[in-house]
């Protein structure tokens, strides 16, 4: 897997995946939308910690630099 995942890219996802944590554990998002909200939110997380997103490639995104592509 290739690095296609930049730094601004990795905080973007970084404060939306709190954001909906944050939801999910205040219960303002409850029942099954919570649940997919937080899954939603684990991806996030987990995409922005490997830095390769598995859908980026079907439509050719790359926010990775080329000094931080890992081969």
């Amino acid at each position: 897997m290739k690095a296609n995942v930049g730094n601004a890219d990795k905080l973007i996802r970084i404060i939306l995946a709190i954001v909906l944590g944050t939801l999910y554990l205040t219960n303002t998002v409850s029942g099954v939308l919570g649940i997919v909200v937080l899954v939603f939110a684990i991806i996030l997380v987990a995409t922005s910690l490997i830095s390769f997103c598995p859908i980026y490639p079907l439509f050719g995104i790359n926010t990775c630099s080329l000094k931080n592509k890992k081969s």
